[in-house]
């Protein structure tokens, strides 16, 4: 027969694993910053233009911007709540004045971002002027 002392530690190695493994499931993970992802800005397009600008982050913050007419890559660097965004050589693209400089506002407001928040499918960069991003989801 066993005996209670043994059921009882057979009972808490399995709670320990249980609580182990759910600590490192991915529904913890939708409050993490969205390393390896694609989001894209929580915005009506431009009139005149399909393109919405979306950034491609990878698994070491490494970025792919797409903008409403420049492209290029930058780099986030995250600690906390604490986010960093440095921007890199731009591509210019022919494109009308206001989307040129709708792209260099976005860019210098991600660059201006102090701070990040996740709600849901949701990214927000905080500095001056909060940018609101979408998670990529399918």
């Amino acid at each position: 027969m066993i005996s209670f002392a043994r059921m009882f530690q057979a009972g808490a190695a399995s709670l320990l694993l249980i609580a182990t493994a759910l600590h490192f499931s991915p529904a913890l993970a939708d409050d993490g910053f969205p390393f390896g992802t694609e989001m894209q800005l929580d915005v009506n397009r431009q009139p005149g233009s399909k393109r919405i600008p979306n950034l491609e982050i990878g698994d070491a913050g490494e970025v792919v911007l797409e903008l409403w007419c420049k492209g290029g890559k930058g780099q986030f660097s995250v600690a906390g709540n604490t986010v960093i965004f440095v921007a890199g050589a731009m591509e210019n693209r022919p494109c009308p004045p206001d989307r040129a400089q709708a792209d260099d506002e976005l860019i210098a407001a991600l660059t201006d971002a102090g701070t990040w928040k996740r709600q849901g499918d949701f990214v927000s960069f905080v500095g001056a002027k909060t940018l609101r991003f979408r998670i990529n989801t399918n």
